[in-house]
């Protein structure tokens, strides 16, 4: 006989044809349940990473990684601070910057933006300006004096294209004043500059508010002496960047601000965060009914089974052996579920590439309509932690399902269950 006794009883009751067409086909709907929560937990998840990862890598395809700024005195020489970063290990890139917020106007139209002075033979080392160029180029900045990149919105917003002349305008902070407004006076400097290229990355953030121009044009406009607002960084990994930064800040000396993509991006992750937490959760609800109807299923099994189980305690099995027999049974098929949901669910999370250009193929629909959204495909990123973390939450909440009809068949009484049999 296979041993030990429980499991080979437990197995016995799952593979049985002698239960009652109800009971079976809870215990089928249970697994099919469990089978298709795991499933749709897995890929859900997995799209959400992909659409994350996307974004990510948008909004920081024109932002660094990581930003140290200081007071102008200190950034004087930042090409000495640049190269002393350049030597630090798993730097990639070094690029000064200086941001200004101000007006672009052109006609009757004014729109707010913010102008980003760089140097255009560096800036590729930290952003992936050139790469989104939908018309002119980077180095087109250099071409002339007053030459401007707008984003996309921008251009669309003001009717530019390559070639017009629009008027920027920078409030710049002078000495107090009768018209000083809050403490402080604010004279607006005003210049003329021609737009030389049109930058696309996909993001609002970036296609309606920036525009960039050349780092000597953007200290002309402040009369700071050509002097940068701080330097841009990027590392070779993203996720080391808010580290990273204060370390080599520290190691630089005193008077360094630092910042990080995680900082400036802060309240658009904790969306993304609580909102795949709460998806999982939701989705979880669809495991947490089918472990129930695992109860349901268990209890009906232990009501028929009575007999057989005071059959088995009159010849010496334990109430602990009991409980084994109907453990063994609702894990069985608990976990078959969750292993079947798992199979499923990476099947489908690695193929989500393939899966829904048939579909919307074969439907005529699309998920994501190029002509309106930037990501016209739907992304995939398997986390194997979270799909380890899903697995196992599967299984444990099936192992508790088991517990309460397995003590309840484990408290039959041998004289009540065989007294009119």
């Amino acid at each position: 006989m296979f041993h030990p006794v429980p499991v080979y009883v437990g197995l016995r009751y799952v593979v049985s044809r002698s239960r009652g067409f109800f009971v079976s086909f809870i215990s089928w709907i249970s697994m099919l349940g469990i089978c298709v929560g795991v499933a749709a937990l897995i890929t859900i998840i997995s799209v959400m990473n992909g659409l994350e990862r996307e974004t990510r890598t948008r909004l920081l395809s024109l932002a660094s990684h990581a930003t140290i700024s200081a007071e102008p005195e200190r950034m004087r020489n930042w090409e000495v601070l640049a190269e002393r970063i350049r030597r630090e290990p798993d730097v990639r890139g070094v690029a000064p910057y200086l941001d200004l917020q101000g007006m672009l106007g052109r006609g009757e139209d004014l729109r707010a933006a913010v102008i980003r002075g760089i140097e255009p033979q560096v800036e590729p080392q930290v952003s992936e300006i050139a790469r989104h160029m939908v018309a002119g180029r980077l180095d087109d900045l250099q071409r002339a004096d007053r030459q401007i990149v707008l984003g996309v919105g921008l251009a669309y917003a003001l009717d530019a294209r390559i070639g017009d002349e629009i008027t920027v305008l920078v409030p710049i902070a002078a000495k107090l004043g009768e018209g000083a407004i809050a403490g402080i006076d604010l004279q607006p400097r005003i210049q003329t500059f021609t737009i030389s290229g049109i930058f696309e990355v996909g993001t609002q953030e970036q296609d309606n508010l920036l525009a960039f121009v050349k780092l000597q044009d953007a200290a002309a406009i402040v009369g700071n002496g050509g002097v940068p607002g701080g330097l841009r960084l990027k590392f070779a990994d993203i996720f080391a960047a808010p580290t990273r930064v204060k370390q080599i800040a520290a190691s630089l000396g005193s008077g360094l601000q630092t910042s990080d993509w995680s900082i400036e991006n802060a309240s658009y992750f904790r969306a993304v965060g609580i909102e795949k937490t709460m998806m999982t959760l939701i989705l979880m609800l669809i495991v947490a009914v089918a472990a129930f109807n695992i109860v349901a299923a268990l209890v009906m099994v232990v009501n028929e089974k009575r007999t057989d189980v005071a059959i088995l305690r009159t010849v010496g099995i334990s109430p602990r052996a009991v409980v084994g027999v109907f453990m063994t049974q609702g894990v069985i098929i608990g976990w078959f579920g969750a292993l079947a949901g798992l199979a499923l669910g990476l099947a489908l999370a690695l193929n989500v590439g393939t899966i829904v250009p048939f579909l919307e193929r074969l439907t005529g629909m699309h998920v994501f309509d190029p002509t309106v959204f930037v990501i016209s495909e739907v992304p995939s990123e398997v986390h194997w932690p979270q799909v380890a973390g899903i697995t196992l939450t599967a299984l444990v909440l099936t192992v508790l399902a088991t517990i309460y009809p397995a003590l309840r068949g484990a408290a039959t009484e041998p004289a009540e269950a065989l007294r009119y049999e």
